[in-house]
Parts: C-alpha cells; structure tokens; sequence
C-alpha cells in the first residue's frame, strides 16, 4: 500500500490543485486557478444531480421495504488489505501467496467487476459502496470508458456512495484526530473522482462493536444528514423495539449548540446481514427463487408469503411505513448477477401481490433514500445523549476486551499519528521544497494512507489474524520512510543546514544508535504543539559523561542515569530540558567528554537502594511517597494547590475465562470475560531502588520477572509519570491473563467515574448502569469496562485523580475510589467471533512498555490541567538526531538553531487539530477549541483569533471556511432537519467569515481551506 502510486488529489504537493468558491475572503490579488471555475459549479445550488433528487417512487398508505444492496468489505481481519483486493489467502504449509481461500472467500476487484456490470442490465438496481482503500484502488485500473460508465452510475443514484471514509473506523480505540483524517482523505477522493454527485449523505457503522458519542459528533460537523448503525448491546435493542426507540435523534455534545452536532440516528434491524432465508450469494446457502409451478423445486409462493409476513412483523418496531432490509454482507456480490436475479424477482412477485390486496410495496433502495422518505414523514423525534458502549451480543458476551488487545499496535498507531501531524504541518510550513530536496522525494501519502487503514475497525481495535496485525505494522513502517525524507528536507530547509538526520524508532526500548556510539551529535526537537513547550528529553547513550549546549550555545544542565535493561545488564541514558518554540524547533548539541574531567563526574547516577522505611521523591510542585517495605506507591501530594491523596497502585491480573457453566462464552480478541471477579497481584511487593538527580527523581519497581515499573517525577513537572513494562505474560500454567494497573483511594465517588470520548468530549459512567435502559447485569467486571482513548478519572466533588494514557486501553471503577486500566492480555483460546486464533502474541508484541501520566489536583483546577496535558502527549515533540556538525544548506548559510512557524503562539484553549498541504498552492487548516462548556472558568470562555496573519513561512491569500472533513463549502452547506421532543432547534444563518477575527467556541472545531504564497528562502 505505501509504495504504490496513489490517487490523485491525496498526493500533497501535486496533482489536483483542490477548491475555492468564490465565497472566499480575498486577501490579495492573485489569478484564480482553473480548477476554481470548476469547483464553483459542483457547489452552485442545484448541481447536484445524486442524492434526494434521484430516490425512487414510493407508495403512501402501504408498508415501503427498501431493499439495500451492500457489501461490508473488511481492510483487513482474517487476511491482509492485499489479499482481500486481490482474492488471494496464504498457504500455510510455504507461507506462499495462492489463489486457494481456505480461510475467506474475498475479492474485492472481482465484487466491483461484477456490481458495476448486473448494474448496467436493469435501471432500477441499486448498489451502495463504502470503503475508499478498496474502491479507490480498483478505479486507478479502470478504463475511461469503465470510468465514464460509474460516473454515469453515480450520477443516476444508482452507485451509492455511504459513509465514503477511507474505512469504515473503530470508534472505541480510535483518536478522534485519526477518524476526522481518515474520512478526510477518503471524501477527498469522492471529491475529486466525482465532484457533488459522490457527496455521501449518511454514515454507515454497520460493523464497528459499539458507538462513540464523538462519533457521532464528528459525523455531524462533516455534513452528514443520517447516521446508520448494526451492532448495539442486545437488551438495549430490545428495549429500543419496545418502545418505537430504534430510530432517533443522536445529540451528541453537551457544548455544541444544536443542531451543530444533532445527527438522525437509526439501529439497522439485522445488524447488517439479510434476512433469514433471503442470501441470494456464493458464500450462502440459501435456494434461489424458482417461479416454475412445474417444477419440483418449486418455492415463489412460499417465499413470497414468507416475505409479506416478514414486512409487517419488522415494520412493527419502526414509526413509519418505510422499513430497510440489508440484501448483503461480508465480501459478498462477487457474483453480483445472482443477487440481482433474486432481488428482480423477489420485487416484481411481492408487488404482483398488491393486485390481490397487498398493502406491502418492495423496491430497490438507498440508505439516503430511506432516509430521506424518514424525514418527509414529518415525525417528532426521541433525543439520545449518551453512547452506545459498552456492546454485548448476549448475557456474558461483552466486547471489552478489544479495548486493550494488542497494545504494542495501538502505540505504533498512536505514535503514527504524532508523526503524521508534524510530517503534514513541515510539508505546509516549507512548501513543495519539502517534497524535493537534498534527502530525496518525501512524501506525506503513505502514512496518510496507512494510518488511514489503520483506523479500521479490525485494525487498531486488535482484532485482527497475527499475519494480517503484522501487515498492519509494515505499512505503517512503510509509511514513515517517505515522511522521513519529506521531514528531512524541510528541516534542512527551514536550519539552513543539511545533516545525516537520523530518527530512531526504537527509543521506546532504549536503542538509538546515533547517540549511543557518537562522540558529537545534535538534537532537533520539534514541536507540533501552537504553544511553547518544555519538555526533558531522554536518549541511549554509551557509557561516559556529556555536555549539552541550547540553541544559543549556552550549558544545559544534563545527567546520565544508569538503569536496568532487559536487553543489556545496564543501560545509560541521557537527559536534559529543552524549550521548544510554538510550531517550530530548537536545536541542541551533545558532546561526549572525558571520563576523566572531574566535572562531569558527578553528572553520572545509578540506582540505589534505599536507606529509610519511607520514601519520597518530589519536586517544586510535587511529592509521591512509597513504603520501602512494600516498594508501593502510598500518596501523592499536589503542593502547588496544598492537596493530599493517598494513592496505592499496583499491578493485578484478571484469570481469563475458557467457559463455565454460566456461559460458554471465553475471553478473547473482542470479548473480557473474567474467571472471577476479584483479580489476582502480580506481586504484593515490589523490589525498588531509586535514582535521584538534580533533574529527575525515579523509584524502580520490579514486580516479576514479567512486570515492572519506573515511577518518575522531572524536574518542574506537575504530574507523576508512571512507565510500565509488561510482558512476555506467562501461560505456562495454562491460564491466560488479563493484566491491569490500579489505583486506590479512600475519595468517595458514588460510583462514578469519568472517560473521554475518542480524545475529546468527556462522558460520566456509573456502575452496573445505563442511561436509556435498565440493565440486567451478566459481568460486574467487563459489563462496566468502558474505552480510554486518553484519559481516565474520579472525583468527590472537590478533589480529583486523573490517569492520563498513551493509548486505548479499557479502563474502569469497579469500587469507590478505585480506578482501572487494563495495559496487556494474553489469551488461550478464540472467542468465537471470526478470528479463529488466540490473542497470543509471540515475540512481536509480546513484551509492551507504556506510560501513565498520573495529576492529583483539585475539581475546580483539573481541566486545565488534563487537558492541555493530553494535547501535549498526543502531539509530543518529534526528536531528530545527526552525528557531527553537518554542512551549509545553502552557500554561506548559517545554521539557524531555532524556528516558529507561527507569528505568536495560540492561546491554552486553541488546539492546531491540522496544518497540512492540499495542493500545490494551498493548504488545509484545522483550529479547535478544546475545552468543554462550563469545565474551566477561565478556558472554557469563546477565544479569538486572527488567522490572517497568523504563520511566518506563508501569506494566506484566498481563505474558505468548509466542513469538517473539508468537502464541501459551510456556507453551501444543508443538512435535513428534524423535528425533537426537546423543542424547536434554532438555525443560524452562517455569518460572514472574516480571517482577522475567527472565534472558537467552547468544543467547536473550524475548518479552512486557504490559498497560500510561500515565501522565498532567504
């Protein structure tokens, strides 16, 4: 996937030159490029010619069965992206590519192949796609008379475009920064391919394992009118047919004022799958129609009464007389002609029947059109404001566990999209030299698209085969190849100085070649961060002493501190502060000395073990206090706001279920399932010892021989940073085990606890409860898991314990005061949901290390803290490293050791979401307010900006305000509206945008896109 040629239009810096409407703010005088005059008429009202405007003719007065032909196109699960495209499998005796599929049938170019030809064969047949990473492909190797055919296609309404993302995403592990790039890059091709007439009107999460409220949210702000769900937690479907609930309005901000974040609903009757009897697919067994009377196999009648039946008795738990059948599933219309047969026949004799007095009428359908026949009916509409998680499919069987399966990828992911964002901002900030320059071609695309298929809901969820989960992992690698020749070039550029830049990997276990065997090296930090920020930096180095000089050339104070590794028996590291300027870099020197200068001697510590029964390390604003018996953490004081908490943390581990005589069901990729629900200490104790320095105090716990920790407070630091290290987990003893951190306190919380959504909006949880229905609870323990995408907190209303994370993870309060994450499973057996395998990670993700980043503060303050904090940790300074001194970029260039892109730093409550490259002369720009309504007194207050003039490297000429995903013109925008039981909804006129004064509110992210003017290098 990284290394093919890609789509035009995803390629930053080249190809399509994007869009403007002549709404535009114009800031100068330049000449309209053509592409400008032919955007201008795909957004003019009335242009579209998909959408409504093509739906079929429906019948008042007697029951509508919209027929939806679809196929649900994994990228990825039981076999790789490639495979599935291709309709190959691997032999598992060579390890060889081979056409035989034993274990899926799939292939997507054939299921296209076919569609696009039974399409052509009937005028009224219908077909949805959804997934771009598959469709996108397939057209690069289309005829233009192929081409011509699908446009054609697409402009009937007959080839239906839904939901139109790259994938279609997992909302639980998933960052709501990924999602918003991932349907980005993927409406961008519909776009592009298209123009209005690929414009998808609904999303459709038809296989994701529960629904995120920010989902929703973010679905709402791209344009979407309609949201269509298959999987929601089997009581709460019940509950929702009982009382006409199955379709509604989703509210999905407690900020946003509405409508800016309402999103019409609707649960899907059958999950996403056919009705019994009625799969009309190679991969089913279903019989096909047979309308003989002669024939033996006779079965029309029967079939058709069966239909009629099925109509009225599904019509039952829907408000109007229009309901849906899903006519597909899995990788399913490769012979597309043998679905259609069907459905022709299936149409034509259940309508025959209205002669007879049949109030039942069939038709080839859309989810948009079905949608669009919902919002004529003019009805009043239930409002929902929570989410859909957790998800089971039946009493014991709640998919928690693929929060927290395979954490070594859902780090690799995370760390992806730290890089993607400062790939993305330096390719704007330098301009097309970033993509040509004295390190090569770079080139932002191929991580844009594996982080991209990354997202998908087998993908980061975890919950995919081990070879499919390593071909994850290679396009990602792959991906960050061409990010780092585009990052090169642009520092280069930006320092006027060319190095032997370097980006070491596998700093997360210490291996970093360049600064462990180099006697002189430099340190570029750069920060994706629209404020400064001071950060420690911590590298491998060979064993000796250093001297560390800022981007002025003065002394930095630095230590080594000698640590444990379980590569080598000790290992050295490096550290020192760096300040780094908003959006820009600092660059440091390193220098190897003398182990003999007395000076730099006392530079070197080691741990030690400790003296007193107490234990404390603290700095200005923090104390952590263990007992040196125990080796644990006993309380953390917050000294800056004069606050005590006790606080013990430790490591347990839940015994994984295999089936008891409750359930069958065992604990698997998707499913947590505990044997019990008491979970067991790795260890009671810890062994400790303790490193403490003028920059850094740490205590070093080893619980096992599979688990330890270093708790760690720098210097200056207002939190306490707890990295872990789990794994390989034992399962000698054949039980599989299910690893956790826990913190307890004596804080009373009413058996409350608090997570966010996707990264964002926070939402409150109670125990063993949900908001819209009464819950007959199967598993105290996964039955109360929720997802952490980044933090994770508890509170009694005036004191607060915030874990923050470095990935998903599942998290939990399963008593009061207490506070849960889960950091590793390792399993023995399948869950029985598709995969067919144990989570039983060997050598790659075995053995994972993480990091909790752990604030005691007060109610009233933890806002600010927490969340600027996480923004600070999503977005984490990039460390570029370079031996020796390097050379001039230019003749008689000087080496400039320090750089903003921005003119003047974003307030605390602007968060830069995107800077990115859209075209060779325009760039994409995201600004976000990131505090909630009424959650900080001071930052949860409207902020003003002025973009106009806002970055050094660019003068913006012609700006445009879009919607999220950045598809369509805000001010051309038109959603459908509903009516709600909560009263009438006030909807404002979109109000003139003005670059030099652009106001956030609270939670709300504005998007542009603007034609840019880099300036000349000097």
């Amino acid at each position: 996937m990284g290394t093919r040629s890609h789509i035009s239009g995803v390629l930053a810096g080249g190809g399509n030159t994007g869009w403007l409407w002549m709404s535009s703010c114009n800031l100068g005088s330049p000449v309209l490029p053509i592409s400008f005059l032919f955007w201008l008429l795909l957004a003019a009202p009335g242009a579209r010619a998909a959408g409504y405007k093509t739906c079929p003719t429906t019948k008042p007065g007697m029951i509508n069965v919209h027929l939806l032909p679809h196929t649900h196109d994994d990228v990825g699960w039981l076999k790789t992206v490639d495979q599935y495209y291709y309709g190959m499998d691997l032999d598992f005796l060579t390890f060889m590519p081979t056409v035989l599929s034993d274990v899926q049938h799939a292939s997507v170019q054939y299921i296209l192949d076919s569609v696009i030809a039974a399409l052509q064969e009937n005028p009224t047949r219908r077909f949805i796609y959804v997934e771009m990473a598959f469709f996108s492909r397939w057209w690069e190797h289309q005829s233009n008379a192929t081409q011509d055919i699908v446009r054609n296609l697409v402009r009937q309404g007959r080839l239906e475009f839904v939901n139109g993302g790259w994938v279609m995403n997992d909302e639980a592990a998933t960052h709501y920064g990924a999602i918003v790039d991932q349907m980005t890059l993927g409406l961008r091709f519909l776009q592009d391919t298209f123009g209005s007439d690929g414009l998808p009107r609904v999303a459709w999460h038809i296989d994701p394992f529960g629904h995120s409220r920010e989902q929703a949210s973010l679905f709402a702000q791209m344009g979407f009118d309609g949201f269509f769900l298959g999987r929601i937690d089997y009581q709460d479907k019940f509950n929702r047919k009982n009382l006409l609930r199955m379709e509604e309005l989703w509210r999905a901000s407690d900020s946003l004022k509405p409508p800016a974040a309402d999103l019409f609903t609707g649960v899907l009757p059958n999950n996403y799958n056919p009705p019994k009897d009625l799969c009309w697919d190679v991969l089913c067994t279903d019989p096909p129609i047979v309308e003989d009377p002669q024939s033996p196999e006779f079965n029309a009648k029967k079939l058709v009464n069966y239909f009629l039946k099925l109509a009225s008795s599904q019509k039952k738990y829907y408000r109007t007389n229009h309901t849906v059948m899903t006519m597909g599933s899995d990788f399913q219309y490769e012979n597309a002609n043998m679905w259609f047969k069907n459905m022709d026949k299936l149409i034509r004799l259940v309508n025959a029947q209205q002669a007879k007095g049949s109030q039942v009428h069939v038709l080839y359908s859309t989810p948009t059109c079905y949608l669009w026949e919902l919002n004529k009916a003019k009805l009043t509409w239930t409002v929902k404001k929570d989410d859909f998680f957790p998800y089971a499919d039946g009493p014991h069987m709640f998919w928690t566990g693929y929060f927290s399966s395979r954490p070594a990828l859902k780090r690799y992911e995370r760390l992806s999209y730290n890089f993607l964002q400062v790939c993305n901002q330096l390719e704007a900030l330098v301009g097309p030299q970033a993509n040509v320059g004295p390190y090569g071609s770079g080139n932002s695309a191929p991580l844009k698209e594996a982080m991209a298929v990354l997202q998908h809901h087998d993908a980061v969820s975890g919950t995919a085969k081990q070879n499919v989960v390593n071909d994850y992992a290679k396009q990602l690698a792959a991906g960050w190849g061409p990010c780092e020749v585009l990052v090169s070039n642009a520092l280069a550029q930006l320092s006027q100085y060319k190095q032997n830049f370097s980006f070491c990997r596998e700093l997360n276990i210490s291996i970093c070649p360049v600064s462990q065997k180099s006697e002189r090296f430099r340190v570029t930090v750069y920060n994706p961060v629209g404020r400064k920020v001071d950060r420690m930096v911590r590298l491998p180095v060979g064993q000796g002493n250093y001297f560390v000089k800022d981007p002025n050339d003065k002394s930095v104070p630095s230590n080594v501190v000698m640590v444990p590794s379980s590569y080598q028996s000790y290992q050295f590291e490096l550290l020192f502060p760096v300040s780094v300027p908003a959006l820009g870099f600092s660059s440091y020197s390193v220098t190897k000395v003398s182990g003999r200068n007395d000076q730099a001697r006392h530079l070197l510590a080691r741990p030690r073990k400790p003296k007193s029964r107490v234990l404390v390390i603290e700095n200005k604003y923090i104390r952590a206090t263990f007992d040196s018996d125990t080796g644990l953490l006993m309380k953390i004081e917050n000294m800056e706001e004069n606050i005590l908490l006790e606080v013990s943390q430790g490591f347990f581990w839940y015994n994984a279920s295999v089936g008891d005589g409750k359930s069958s069901q065992a604990s698997g990729a998707y499913i947590f399932r505990p044997g019990a629900r008491k979970p067991r200490p790795v260890s009671r104790w810890a062994q400790i010892s303790l490193v403490k320095t003028d920059l850094v105090q740490e205590v070093h716990q080893n619980f096992s021989a599979w688990c330890s920790q270093v708790i760690r407070l720098y210097k200056g630091q207002r939190h306490l940073e707890l990295e872990w290290t789990v794994g390989p987990i034992p399962v000698e003893d054949d039980w599989g085990k299910e690893v956790i951190s826990r913190f307890d306190t004596p804080l009373k919380t009413k058996g409350e606890f608090f997570t966010d959504s996707n990264g964002r909006e926070i939402l409150k949880r109670r125990g063993d409860y949900r908001p819209t229905w009464t819950l007959n609870q199967t598993e105290p323990v996964a039955g109360n898991y929720y997802p952490v995408n980044t933090r994770i907190y508890i509170m009694d209303g005036q004191m607060q314990l915030t874990v923050l994370t470095d990935r998903s993870q599942g998290g939990s309060s399963l008593q009061d005061g207490s506070l849960e994450l889960m950091v590793h499973r390792r399993l023995l057996v399948d869950d029985q949901r598709g995969v067919g395998e144990a989570l039983l990670e060997t050598n790659t993700g075995d053995k994972v290390r993480g990091r909790h980043l752990v604030v005691v503060s007060s109610v009233r303050g933890a806002a600010a803290r927490h969340r600027l904090l996480a923004e600070q940790e999503v977005l984490a300074p990039q460390v570029v490293l370079a031996p020796g001194s390097g050379s001039p970029y230019r003749s008689q260039a000087s080496l400039k050791t320090q750089f903003s892109g921005l003119r003047q730093a974003l307030p605390p409550q602007v968060h830069l979401l995107t800077l990115a490259r859209w075209g060779p002369k325009m760039v994409l720009l995201r600004l976000e307010h990131q505090f909630a309504v009424k959650e900080d007194h001071n930052l949860s207050s409207p902020v003003t900006l002025n973009v106009e003039n806002l970055f050094q490297t660019f003068t913006i000429v012609y700006l445009q305000e879009t919607t999220l995903a950045a598809n369509q013109p805000l001010s051309r925008a038109s959603r459908l509206k509903w009516m709600t039981n909560t009263g009438p909804i006030s909807y404002p006129a979109p109000s003139t945008l003005d670059p030099t004064s652009v106001t956030l509110q609270p939670m709300e992210i504005r998007t542009f896109l603007a034609s840019v003017q880099w300036q000349e290098a000097s």
